[in-house]
């Protein structure tokens, strides 16, 4: 057999199992080979009983002095109980409906493997895996524990990567370079695949977990790296006059020293030549949206359109109300394109698009319509990066030639993180607030804090104010968690004088434009909804953000929450209601009453949740990470991103390196790519 060989032809797997294993992606025993161990059973130390504790699992060696004893205590339960010995203690064995281990355990030595709990003063073993000491298979062994799927079993696993590093030929392709083995004392592949499956000690394994996470950013940089030397290579559209006196003198405030900078650096892309492709990251209201301004300008400015397109169309509108008195000040055309218009409005604007009369556009997901064609596309602004993908930004640059691409984003990401998820664009940072940006007051609070916070969100009403009120669920179900509807209910009772909205993400498109509309209108004092409010429309009269079960929000998205309010002159505040479900919860959440840093909250949310959240907001359409966990691989990353531009430096399209070229193009056009067609 070889590595591209079907796994239904490997002993014991048949055309059943391989069905099922296909739901794991594995398909070969190639893919058998790159669907690495989640996790490893130390099962090479015997822990005498004495020395147990409670929570984690051990492997000991005990006699059973008597065959286990099996009670039916209600329908369709049994237990089967026994105790096991050795020179130091005794243990409780437990077996819930596990007739095969009341039938096969007799009287004698085992190696018994497990959790431990504690009942009393006795530790018990609840459904331990086992068998005879000096004849089993797992004792003495680092065991793999893969992930599995319905139909599959470990034992299936360790069968079907077995069969594949049988086959493992002498020289397997390297895609790192010998020279980069060696800077970062990496083994070679085929040893870092045997390693990571069947290693000998938990080191091993950690040598060659640390080999292939490191070939996972390397590859991924590379083909980043790639993506970002082909757009600068093509030539930006010439826009010739970067003048921007006239901008800066029609805006009524003065902008901070974060924006200008980050204008400046737009600028300094499109003066050298190559497409603007750049990444502007910064808080809920540090004025990306300005940022953006100057560049639409610029396009306009020089005979050209720009287009903005935003994730909703409440947040086009918003785009609409904010540049449309500036750039009429300025003497240029703005439009808005959204999929609600009648098709008589999307004919209209569309024709105006295609003969020029519209400089700006504003828009959603219509502008990627294949019926709306540009004069002239220089600029395109793609706000809220995280809610689109690879394809449509691209689909939207590709209706100009060498078209500047700026994305937006208020979702703060750690820098060394956002080099690798945006590795094709250039990043900048807006890091300080307008000033006269109120500083919002944050409190973690428990249940016994309800009635004051109701009253407190009575009292933001009676000043003038409005409140949000954000709930992780939107019915009531099996979850102990807050629902949208049941606190909409809740507080119609509890503050009956108080207009109450309630919006979440099963609300129908146009239900949810009204209500939040209305919100935005100020006819409702009060509104409840799920995440949906986290990209929405902006209220400077909103004063209090109230966060059910906040314990559960990952700490950046609860930091976007809070910026929904603070927008006006008033006092804001905002309260997370979880300080009481324990000291993880509590310590978490006290992060965010410390500090209203957008990136000091991202870098503590990585380090305690991991790159979840990040990954899980990533643009679609990037290769996924197998092994890599940016929480914890950040050194590697940047030696993996380091290694990589060296190696682009000398040879920007890896003519040197086919088969490293050959390995980027195949792991980019398995996610449907075609990039580097």
């Amino acid at each position: 057999m070889t590595l591209q060989d079907e796994i239904r032809f490997v002993r014991g797997i048949g055309p059943r199992k391989a069905q099922a294993l296909e739901r794991l992606g594995i398909r070969t025993l190639y893919d058998a080979l790159e669907c690495y161990p989640r996790g490893y059973e130390d099962r090479t130390v015997v822990t005498r009983i004495r020395d147990l504790s409670e929570g984690e699992s051990f492997c000991i060696h005990a006699v059973l002095a008597a065959p286990l004893k099996t009670a039916h205590i209600r329908r369709g339960m049994d237990v089967s109980n026994g105790m096991a010995y050795d020179e130091t203690g005794a243990v409780s064995l437990r077996f819930f409906n596990n007739r095969y281990a009341a039938a096969a355990l007799e009287s004698g030595e085992y190696a018994f493997f497990g959790k431990v709990q504690r009942e009393g003063r006795r530790f018990v073993m609840i459904n331990p895996e086992f068998e005879p000491v000096g004849r089993g298979n797992k004792t003495g062994r680092i065991l793999p524990i893969y992930p599995l799927t319905a139909g599959i079993h470990q034992k299936d696993m360790e069968t079907v990567t077995g069969a594949a590093l049988c086959v493992l030929p002498p020289q397997m392709p390297d895609y790192l370079p010998e020279d980069v083995r060696d800077r970062y004392a990496l083994p070679d592949l085929q040893e870092a695949m045997t390693l990571i499956h069947r290693p000998q000690t938990i080191e091993q394994a950690e040598t060659a977990r640390r080999r292939l996470v490191f070939e996972e950013l390397f590859l991924l940089s590379c083909g980043l790296g790639r993506l970002r030397e082909r757009r600068s290579s093509a030539g930006g559209v010439p826009l010739r006059d970067l003048g921007l006196k006239d901008f800066y003198r029609a805006l009524p405030f003065s902008l901070t020293r974060a924006q200008m900078r980050a204008i400046e650096e737009c600028c300094l892309d499109i003066a050298s030549g190559r497409p603007l492709s750049r990444l502007v990251q910064g808080d809920v209201g540090s004025g990306k949206t300005m940022v953006a301004a100057a560049l639409c300008w610029i396009a306009a400015h020089n005979g050209k359109q720009a287009a903005l397109m935003a994730p909703t169309e409440l947040l086009a509108q918003q785009h609409l109300q904010t540049l449309y008195p500036l750039m009429n000040k300025l003497g240029v055309s703005c439009g808005l394109l959204t999929g609600s218009m009648t098709p008589k409005q999307k004919k209209e604007v569309q024709a105006q698009i295609a003969a020029g009369e519209i400089s700006v556009v504003i828009g959603t997901h219509a502008l990627l319509s294949e019926k709306v064609q540009f004069a002239n596309l220089a600029v395109a602004v793609v706000d809220e990066q995280h809610r689109f993908g690879v394809n449509q930004r691209a689909t939207l640059t590709q209706k100009g030639q060498n078209v500047h691409l700026m994305v937006m984003s208020a979702t703060p990401i750690p820098r060394t993180l956002a080099l690798l998820i945006y590795g094709d664009l250039d990043v900048s940072i807006i890091d300080e607030l307008p000033p006269g940006r109120q500083k919002i007051e944050s409190y973690a609070v428990g249940q016994n804090m309800r009635r004051r916070i109701d009253a407190f969100i009575d009292k933001q009403c009676r000043l003038g104010g409005q409140v949000y009120v954000v709930c992780p669920l939107v019915e009531d179900g099996d979850s102990e968690r807050v629902s949208a509807e049941h606190c909409a209910e809740r507080l119609k009772q509890v503050l009956p004088h108080r207009r109450v909205g309630l919006v979440h993400g099963r609300s129908k498109a146009q239900e949810k434009d009204a209500v939040m509309q209305a919100f935005a209108d100020g006819s409702i004092d009060i509104l409840v909804s799920t995440t949906v409010i986290e990209v929405g429309v902006n209220v400077p009269n909103a004063t209090l953000m109230v966060v059910e079960d906040a314990d559960c929000f990952g700490l950046s998205q609860l930091h976007q929450l809070r910026g929904r309010v603070g927008r006006g002159t008033r006092q804001s505040y905002c309260i997370f209601f979880g300080a009481d479900k324990g000291e993880n919860a509590k310590q978490r959440l006290a992060t965010l009453c410390r500090t209203t840093d957008g990136f000091a909250i991202a870098q503590a949310d990585l380090e305690q949740r991991g790159a979840g959240d990040f990954f899980g907001t990533r643009q679609h359409g990037l290769p996924p990470l197998k092994l890599a966990n940016l929480a914890g691989d950040t050194r590697l990353m940047a030696g993996a991103k380091q290694a990589a531009d060296d190696i682009l430096r000398l040879d920007p399209d890896l003519e040197e390196h086919p088969e490293l070229r050959g390995r980027i193009d195949r792991m980019f056009a398995r996610c449907g790519e075609g990039m580097f067609n």
